[in-house]
């Protein structure tokens, strides 16, 4: 960051300004457009337009008004960048929604603008900053959330329990044929397999059905947010619940995506 400051008060308008004419000076002495200053002046006077153009450009550094300026320029290019990375994830969540969820997703990036154009459009304070950049947190989450969701309920879908249900139906009964110590146990160990497989894809799908609820009350809050910026009731109750909501999202997130991580379940 103060990097940035400084590259930003190297560039401003009164100091480029300062450092043109202290250069055009340096060049004047030292092509002897100045009779009465010497040969060597340039080795001065060059220098010396630089060491006071730095001088020009700490005084700017220390400026209450150059500071709050660069802050405020930071904040929205702060507010930009979380704009353009809720757009991006977008982009990516709409090759796996279905069109159910691609409408979900419409209204929450539309719900989503609003909140940055009244940002922009509208007068801006420290909680309507913290507010918007929170709720667009909020859409970041909410869309990774639904990607993965979306991705996982494929993956789910695509699992037919009866399959296994039969499997384990078939070997149970031929538990009852044999005779063989070690068979017997490894009919078992199958069935146990398969058993831990069907428990795992039924509380897979109780974990979707809670994400899904997630979801909508993700939508909703973002919702009831949009309302509340247009209508200028920023709280601090507002940010706490926006920051819970977003943690809470990143949890799901990070647990969805462990999943897929994992690989598909065998049957």
């Amino acid at each position: 960051m103060k990097f940035k400051m400084f590259v930003s008060a190297m560039f401003e308008l009164k100091n480029i300004t300062a450092l043109l004419i202290l250069l055009g000076l340096a060049f004047a002495a030292d092509s002897s457009l100045v009779p009465f200053f010497g040969p060597d002046v340039g080795l001065v006077a060059y220098p010396a337009g630089i060491v006071l153009y730095l001088i020009f450009v700490i005084q700017t550094l220390t400026s209450n008004k150059f500071i709050e300026s660069f802050n405020r320029k930071q904040k929205i290019r702060h507010i930009q960048d979380l704009n353009y990375s809720c757009l991006k994830l977008a982009n990516e969540a709409k090759r796996h929604t279905n069109s159910a969820y691609y409408q979900k997703l419409r209204k929450v990036m539309e719900d989503k603008n609003d909140i940055v154009n009244s940002f922009f459009k509208g007068e801006k304070s420290y909680i309507k900053e913290k507010v918007v950049e929170q709720t667009l947190n909020l859409v970041i989450s909410y869309t990774k959330l639904l990607t993965n969701f979306c991705i996982r309920s494929r993956e789910l879908g695509g699992i037919d329990l009866s399959d296994i249900t039969n499997r384990i139906n078939s070997n149970t009964r031929k538990l009852s044929f044999v005779n063989d110590p070690h068979a017997e146990e490894d009919l078992k160990k199958v069935i146990e397999m398969d058993e831990k497989i069907i428990q795992r894809l039924k509380d897979e799908k109780k974990d979707l059905e809670r994400i899904k609820a997630k979801l909508d009350y993700m939508e909703s809050t973002v919702n009831m947010f949009k309302h509340q910026v247009l209508s200028s009731i920023e709280s601090e109750e507002m940010l706490e619940k926006l920051e819970s909501a977003v943690n809470e999202a990143a949890a799901l997130d990070n647990v969805l995506e462990e999943r897929r991580k994992s690989g598909r379940i065998r049957m």
